[in-house]
């Protein structure tokens, strides 16, 4: 595919909000008529020209996007779990209900029915915890927020997710958790 035309794919992507994108979203999406060698050549001078950055293994995102907002790092966390029940749970889910005084400011930490595991991306470490609930059981306590790509647990199921995990629980504010 010519640089122009990827570009104008990746300029209507952004129109549609898209802007972190899974290797085979962007071989569906962008290139999908090329072979699997050309597709891989392709991404390469992508990544070198600066029109798409690597985020992480398998994930790249759209650098020029204007659709480029705070959740970017959650984005990241999506397509490397596709397929997964993901939420942030654990100390950025206490953290943000404020019963955690400390605020991870580099570090999301993720609940996920895939596998655990730590990720580094230049837009901060993400913490894959893996659970083995079921689905069924989860979504009744997670909950959706307006255009954020991640659900959130509640305060109740993060924080018995912290004690199930085995985690430091000495900076939560017990009175904080227990105010649902």
């Amino acid at each position: 595919m010519k640089q122009l035309d990827t570009i104008k794919a990746l300029k209507e992507l952004d129109e549609a909000g898209c802007y972190v994108f899974s290797k085979t979203e962007l071989r569906n999406l962008v290139f999908p008529n090329e072979s699997k060698s050309s597709f891989e050549r392709s991404l390469e001078r992508l990544v070198v020209s600066g029109l798409l950055d690597r985020a992480a293994r398998g994930v790249y995102i759209n650098p020029n996007a204007k659709s480029f907002d705070s959740y970017v790092i959650e984005r990241i966390a999506k397509a490397l779990r596709p397929g997964e029940y993901n939420y942030i749970s654990l100390e950025s889910a206490l953290s943000e209900y404020g019963a955690i005084s400390q605020i991870p400011v580099d570090r999301l930490t993720v609940v996920t029915t895939g596998r655990k595991g730590l990720m580094r991306t230049p837009y901060g470490v993400i913490e894959f915890t893996h659970t083995e609930k079921r689905p069924s059981k989860i979504i009744g306590q997670i909950k959706r927020v307006l255009n954020r790509p991640l659900r959130i647990a509640s305060k109740a199921l993060a924080w018995s997710e912290l004690k199930r995990v085995g985690r430091n629980t000495s900076m939560v504010n017990q009175g904080a958790v227990n105010n649902e």
